[in-house]
């Protein structure tokens, strides 16, 4: 599951992480941790972040134990989460990550983390982006 309408090649960008953010349901863009930390969040829980300032882009995202695992086994380029619960988040190198695959993680981490939300939670966002829509 992609999020729509983005190019994978072009995730390689903050502005290509930005815009495969915004395109995700109820996706926050904020800075929790400073004006280098670009945390995405949805419920208020997050699912995304990278240092804007960083010279090589790394994206760090949500992830089941056991997918966890085997991305670090496959790809060099996914580490344990930078600064985070290392048996649940990864950390991609995204000059050497497939746009497609970062695409595709990127997705299930905001999946994941909505779907841990309680039902009251997911029921306020929904009623929210009706609000919005009106």
């Amino acid at each position: 599951m992609k999020p729509s309408g983005l190019d994978p090649v072009a995730i390689h960008t903050v502005a290509a992480i930005r815009a495969a953010c915004a395109a995700l349901p109820h996706s926050r863009e904020t800075f929790p941790f400073g004006a280098a930390t670009l945390v995405f969040k949805v419920g208020g829980k997050m699912y995304a972040l990278t240092d804007i300032h960083a010279e090589s882009l790394s994206l760090s995202l949500k992830v089941r134990l056991e997918r966890g695992e085997a991305l670090r086994a496959e790809h060099a380029a996914i580490t344990p989460g930078y600064h985070l619960n290392k048996r649940h988040w990864i950390t991609l190198q995204l000059d050497s990550v497939p746009g497609d695959l970062a695409c595709e993680l990127l997705a299930e981490s905001h999946a994941l983390v909505l779907a841990g939300l309680t039902r009251a939670q997911r029921a306020e966002l929904a009623a929210s982006a009706l609000e919005s829509e009106t």
